[in-house]
């Protein structure tokens, strides 16, 4: 973060190099310095932060022992040749008039708000209680596109892809007009454990990285930088949070996989019916007795087995005497003659 800091008190002295401008300025801090209601003393180590599209004023608090009121903070602005003007919500969309807040923070209202980012603007401020006030502390003129300090992309996502991963963000913060400036951007990324390579610049919110190794690991980080096209000033920003990435398989890669899983399945198999087969010959005396149905005792010798007195064997001998032979008669009415002498032949 950028801080343009400082004490500014009225000059005892004219500057040596003077300009209309600084003359104006010098004569009003000594009017200040000798105005009898000039009895205050000024806010100490005032700092502007500018930090992406923020541009905030901040400074320390002005205590006094012997009053109950609050003090309270006027600040002014103006550009390189215009007056100063009243930092209020009718010139610059906040209220910095009168408040007892140490901040003033021009981009509150809306991101869009605050100074215009290539305009030399230039601050003061002083503290108020009642008909009193203190001397004007006046900040070095900035330009927000010359001083500011740029943080990394923001709202990034990486999709891993074959043998890539593409990256999509956003900007640090948005830029009204691209043609007088405009962000590049740059990736950071290794292979875990491996040496660092740097890919940009890029104009483009999404970025592809390929040619990497599958089903690796990589690391990256994203970096902004602003280019001014202006002042040919560019500013570079922070590099972002470092997060890690599983590259997918590419096509190849994936060809390679099936051809590796259908011999290894094919391999298995094989083996496998190898294997069942000499066991089945090694072994087949006892899975013949394995699978053999063992012979099972006949019913009757088994319900005497059970019961000795029940006449069993009676049973068996009655069931297996001979029985009377059946047969059925046949009578022979008549016969065509030729089929008579042959069956009178046959007798």
């Amino acid at each position: 973060m950028l801080l343009l800091g400082v004490f500014a008190a009225a000059a005892a002295a004219p500057p040596a190099q003077l300009t209309l401008e600084t003359y104006q300025e010098w004569c009003n801090d000594s009017a200040a310095t000798h105005d009898p209601l000039s009895q205050l003393p000024a806010p100490q180590h005032p700092k502007i932060r500018l930090y992406n599209a923020e541009q905030v004023l901040s400074w320390e608090p002005v205590a006094l022992s012997n009053s109950t009121r609050p003090v309270v903070y006027r600040v002014q602005f103006k550009y390189t040749d215009s007056k100063w003007f009243m930092a209020d919500i009718m010139s610059i969309g906040v209220n910095c008039t009168q408040i007892t807040a140490t901040e003033c923070d021009f981009t509150a209202a809306s991101p869009s708000a605050g100074f215009p980012m290539d305009f030399n603007v230039t601050l003061r401020l002083r503290a108020e209680l009642g008909a009193l006030h203190s001397a004007w502390v006046t900040m070095p003129w900035f330009q927000h596109y010359r001083n500011v300090t740029v943080g990394p992309p923001e709202n990034i996502e990486v999709t891993p892809g074959e043998g890539s991963l593409i990256i999509r963000f956003s900007s640090p913060f948005d830029i009204a007009d691209t043609s007088t400036a405009f962000f590049c951007y740059y990736v950071h990324y290794w292979e875990k454990g491996g040496i660092q390579q740097v890919k940009g610049p890029f104009r483009s919110n999404s970025i592809s990285l390929d040619n990497l190794k599958p089903f690796r690991a990589y690391c990256l980080q994203v970096q902004a930088q602003l280019l001014w096209n202006k002042s040919n000033i560019f500013r570079v920003g922070h590099l972002s949070n470092i997060s890690c990435y599983e590259t997918m398989a590419d096509a190849s890669t994936e060809l390679q996989q099936v051809i590796l899983i259908s011999v290894g399945t094919f391999s298995l198999l094989s083996v496998l019916a190898g294997a069942c087969f000499f066991l089945v010959l090694k072994y087949r005396g006892l899975i013949k007795y394995w699978f053999h149905t063992p012979p099972s005792i006949p019913l009757q010798i088994e319900e005497y087995l059970k019961d000795p007195t029940q006449p069993i064997l009676e049973a068996l001998d009655k069931d297996s005497s001979p029985k009377d032979d059946v047969w059925d008669s046949v009578s022979i009415i008549s016969f065509p003659e030729k089929e008579q002498e042959d069956v009178l032949q046959t007798l």
